[in-house]
This record gives structure tokens, C-alpha cells and sequence, in this order.
């Protein structure tokens, strides 16, 4: 099953830990990864089924907030397949057998 993706853009490195640390202590998610973009914007990608991703995107843009500044929050249910071939990183786990 293919798991939920999600993002927050925040404004510095601090805010960023800061988002991230509240959200995978909120759920059951997993840090898949972080992109610095230029202008000090620090993307953080969380994947985990879609319930947890809402409840981590949400409590790490509200922490995050109370320090810097969030840009942009987004969750994703279903990411295509496309998107995943694109960022390598974010790809989910293998299944175990």
C-alpha cells in the first residue's frame, strides 16, 4: 500500500528541527528526508499512512510557529509513483515478507 506523504516549508534550520522533532514524536512517522531550497526554506518529508502524517504535519507546523515562521504544509494520500521516481529519497520501505 502506498503510504501518505507530507511537507512542511519552513523559513531556517531551527524552525525546521523544530517542526520535525514535534511531528514524529505527534505519530507514527517516519523523517524520510529534508531539502534545503534557497532563501533559507528547509522542506521536511514525513511518510506514514495518512491519519499520522495529518496529526504530525499538523503538530509540527503548530510548534514550529511559535518560532519562525512555516511557509507551506501540505499532505498527500496517495503520492504517484511518478513522484516518488523523481524524489529517490522519499520513496517508502520495501514490504517485508
Amino acid at each position: 500500500m502506498q503510504e501518505a506523504l507530507g511537507v512542511i516549508e519552513t523559513l531556517g534550520l531551527a524552525t525546521a528541527m523544530e517542526a520535525a522533532d514535534a511531528a514524529v514524536k505527534a505519530a507514527n512517522v517516519q523523517l524520510a528526508d529534508y531539502l534545503v531550497s534557497g532563501g533559507g526554506k528547509v522542506n521536511i518529508i514525513f511518510r506514514g499512512d495518512v491519519a499520522a502524517v495529518k496529526a504530525s504535519v499538523e503538530a509540527g507546523v503548530a510548534s514550529a510557529s511559535k518560532i519562525g515562521q512555516v511557509v507551506a504544509q501540505t499532505v498527500i494520500p496517495r503520492p504517484s509513483e511518478k513522484l516518488t521516481t523523481v524524489f529517490k529519497k522519499i520513496q517508502p520501505k520495501e514490504q517485508k515478507a
